[in-house]
């Protein structure tokens, strides 16, 4: 390939990857002639057909809210929830201990509630009970009066539980999205778009999170009451305004903010900003958001610390403090979970670090496996998401308990399907218990079973960790001069949003530009200016950066030195007004 067909014409950079535009043809594939803005070409660019962008630039749910009848089992389960709420059954509600758990079964409480139908919430403990429902809760559920469960965010893969559920006498509606075996377990409904058996249409909906399942179970339910005239003489309870719980669930499980999701973040959001949720307002209140909360900060702000109570505290702090009337109970919960929060980053770092020092020893392998006693199970899906991040290759963490079975979690990278690579291992008699979706899973290991895993995930995921490293390479989506940095460029970029997985955030390059004042600040970032040819300069930051390649070559930089540098475009808060910074990805001789 020739020098002209990378982006600024860097085939290699610092950090040894070729520069292509996200959009072939670059920033002029579109032409003056059509009259597409920023925003229209960030949208082209992302794999939106031209005909298609006005919908996608504000993205409602009435243009992607698919019919419910279209998933499998979904009238079945609306039908049999009416016929609890008009008969006044106990109904349980059995969620994982994660955001998208939590959120899920927050939605679906609310939603009864207004109905008149209190349910009772079961959110399992992380350390004493593991993922998903046992049978031995389900019965438990039973035996308090409940004759109806719905499990969210897990159940898929909970053969077991359900039969034992099912034997006692307990229907059980699962509403899920983790990915199926061809058999499904025993239950009154299974609700999952990853099922094998599922319809083109909801097949095509696989990335929804649970959460979003579960509002369109909601939906579904309300629809059915509908029908039977149970709105004739009352209120219809509204739904819509719950899409902040979906919008905080969606983002939280890395789903992929394509489509329907992008409608259910962006209109969520709005929600949001009315802070009609107490539990939510006094959350990003002990967050310390003064402003209209945006999807990255339900990402690293507020899913977090719904994250913490089932980490390293009691697993239904999320869900109580979600569907909480009382704000003294809010503000209580939310500072709890703040203070969680703080604990868990500390026990997390930790982890990272004796973690990628065992990580290191692997760094040529197709799949970084790492596993030792003393870890907290808490945050190994942390830790694994930072080595994905680090090594750009799968990566799982396993802590391994007292009587040595070792409880996993891992993540993945664009292009391989983790979540398979479990479920087969698990088919394959190597694990206990297993399952997850493309980008994520959780698995249950036998003592002295990781170097069985380990093999067997290597030869496995190699080829297509292989082909999908093979075709890396750092993504733009538009050229700037120096003077091109600015606030005014953030809201244009904002509006392509919302950016998330699937969705990425613009990454744009700078430059030619020679770099002064570079130095080390706080803990390990590189800081700098940027001064081009055009006499205007910008700021610039590398997070965590000062050990690695890149903060080695920028720190190292001279001042006749012109460099391109790429990142994605950030106000710049301390200064204020229209000033920005560019927050930096890598950086290329010019």
């Amino acid at each position: 390939m020739s020098r002209d067909d990378h982006a600024c014409g860097v085939s290699s950079s610092v950090l040894s990857q070729p520069w292509r535009w996200r959009r072939q043809g670059g920033p002029d594939a579109c032409g003056d002639d059509l009259g597409l803005d920023l925003v229209d070409q960030l949208l082209l660019a992302r794999g939106i057909a031209a005909d298609d962008l006005a919908r996608h630039r504000d993205p409602r749910i009435r243009d992607f809210l698919p019919d419910p009848s279209h998933f499998a089992d979904m009238d079945k389960a609306a039908r049999r929830l009416a016929d609890a709420v008009e008969g006044g059954e106990t109904t349980a509600i059995f969620g994982d201990y994660d955001v998208d758990g939590a959120t899920s079964a927050a939605l679906l409480t609310l939603v009864l509630r207004r109905l008149g139908n209190e349910p009772i919430v079961y959110i399992p403990d992380r350390l004493m009970e593991g993922y998903g429902p046992s049978g031995k809760a389900l019965v438990e559920l039973h035996a308090r009066g409940a004759t109806l469960a719905v499990t969210v965010d897990c159940g898929a893969q909970a053969f077991d539980a359900l039969a034992e559920a099912a034997a006692a006498g307990l229907e059980v509606i699962v509403c899920d999205h983790h990915q199926c075996a061809s058999a499904l377990p025993t239950a009154h409904a299974l609700i999952n778009p990853n099922r094998l058996d599922e319809s083109e249409i909801g097949a095509a909906h696989g990335h929804v999170a649970a959460v979003g399942m579960a509002f369109l179970l909601g939906t579904a339910l309300l629809r059915e009451l509908r029908q039977r005239g149970r709105f004739a003489a009352t209120p219809e309870p509204k739904i819509i305004d719950l899409l902040d719980l979906v919008a905080l669930g969606t983002v939280a499980d890395v789903a992929r903010l394509k489509t329907l999701n992008r409608a259910f973040v962006t209109q969520g959001l709005k929600v949001m900003a009315g802070r009609q949720n107490i539990g939510l307002a006094a959350l990003a209140d002990a967050a310390r958001l003064t402003r209209a909360p945006t999807s990255r900060d339900l990402g690293f702000a507020l899913g977090p610390r719904i994250n913490a109570g089932g980490r390293v505290g009691k697993s239904d702090l999320g869900v109580r403090l979600l569907t909480t009337t009382d704000p003294a109970e809010a503000e209580a919960l939310a500072a709890e979970l703040d203070r969680l929060n703080e604990e868990r980053r500390a026990i997390e770092l930790i982890v990272i670090e004796q973690a990628t020092a065992a990580a290191e020893r692997q760094a040529d392998a197709p799949l970084i496996l790492v596993a030792s006693t003393g870890w907290h199970p808490g945050v190994i899906g942390i830790v694994a998401s930072r080595l994905k991040e680090r090594f750009n290759r799968p990566a799982i963490v396993v802590a391994i308990e007292q009587d040595g079975t070792g409880k996993g979690s891992g993540r993945s990278i664009s292009g391989v399907d983790l979540g398979a690579a479990i479920l087969a291992a698990k088919d394959s008699g190597l694990l206990v218990a297993g399952g997850g979706h493309a980008m994520a899973a959780g698995l249950t290991v036998r003592p002295d079973g990781v170097e069985a895993l380990r093999a067997f995930l290597h030869d496995r995921l190699a080829a297509d960790v292989e082909a999908a490293r093979g075709t890396c390479s750092l993504l733009l989506d538009a050229l700037l001069s120096p003077g091109g940095v600015a606030g005014s460029l953030c809201d244009q970029l904002d509006a392509g949003g919302p950016y998330g997985a699937g969705w990425p955030s613009p990454r744009v390059a700078a430059g030619p530009a020679r770099l002064l004042r570079v130095a080390t600040v706080g803990n390990g970032h590189v800081r700098g200016i940027a001064s081009g040819d055009d006499g205007k300069s910008f700021k610039w930051i590398a997070f965590r950066a000062a050990d690695t390649p890149l903060g080695h070559a920028l720190l190292a930089s001279g001042p006749e030195r012109r460099w391109w540098l790429a990142g994605s475009i950030k106000r710049d808060e301390w200064t204020g007004g229209n000033a920005a910074e560019m927050h930096l990805d890598d950086a290329a001789f010019v």
